[in-house]
């Protein structure tokens, strides 16, 4: 199952937001989407997600348009992690979790043997199983996500969409996360739509590196090798950098070059 994005343009009063993007993520990708404030990046997310319609142009999946596709038959196959997981009910771990079986739920059934498999090896997966009866107000913004993370999973989906997963994050937590996120990509060829705005973090994990800039176009779409250069973070970020290799991986890094005076 791959995902077929044809000229998209998304428009918020006039003013597209998102400007005749075309590409294809195809099965098993981890595609990390970059770009400044403004450039569309959650946008895109949205409108797959079809949260947003589209002012020309179609998203795809697997040669379906998804307008005709259905809110309820889309998230069996696709889910989302969206970037602000405030959550203020006294819901248990437990509860939140298997929220994601309610696209496989006939109304009014009950959960089957088939759904708490799917909740348990969501929860087993994700590491929230010892979290289970905990009120998901009671635990840290790290463990949350992961619960978040583990709800998406409980739908079974082919693909994920998360915005933003390592936002309000410390950095052990962020890299947790992010290798969580890696291993669900590896082990169940999940296929990975993420915004970020950590550009080191996404060169470490992506397969492909999309990146917008502030016309909410595509500048730049490959390897993190092909993408994360010099002068192409210059030119979209408008700050001067340096752009060497990870010591260790070989990965692309950013480093700011501006001086304080």
């Amino acid at each position: 199952m791959f995902l077929r994005i044809h000229n998209l343009t998304v428009a918020y009063n006039g003013v597209p937001a998102l400007n005749d993007v075309t590409l294809d993520v195809p099965e098993g990708d981890f595609l990390c989407i970059l770009g400044p404030n403004g450039s569309g990046k959650t946008t895109l997310l949205r409108t797959i997600a079809k949260v947003l319609t589209p002012s020309a142009g179609a998203v795809y999946l697997s040669d379906q348009d998804l307008r005709r596709v259905s809110v309820r038959d889309l998230a069996r196959q696709m889910s989302v992690v969206p970037q602000n997981d405030a959550i203020d009910f006294d819901f248990t771990v437990e509860d939140i979790v298997l929220m994601g079986r309610m696209p496989h739920l006939a109304r009014f059934a009950s959960l089957g043997e088939r759904d708490w498999q799917a909740v348990n090896q969501a929860m087993q997966a994700t590491n929230v199983e010892p979290l289970r009866h905990r009120l998901i107000t009671h635990i840290s913004g790290g463990e949350r996500k992961r619960v978040l993370i583990a709800r998406a999973l409980a739908q079974e989906p082919k693909i994920l969409l998360l915005d933003e997963p390592t936002s309000n994050l410390d950095i052990s937590y962020q890299y947790e996360i992010m290798a969580l996120i890696h291993r669900l990509n590896a082990t169940r060829r999940l296929t990975v739509l993420c915004v970020l705005h950590q550009i080191n973090l996404a060169s470490a994990v992506a397969k492909t590196i999309l990146l917008l800039n502030q016309q909410g176009q595509i500048h730049a779409l490959g390897t993190p090798e092909a993408v994360i250069t010099q002068e192409n973070i210059e030119a979209v970020y408008r700050t001067p950098v340096l752009v060497t290799p990870h010591p260790l991986t070989g990965k692309p890094q950013v480093q700011s070059a501006y001086r304080f005076n």
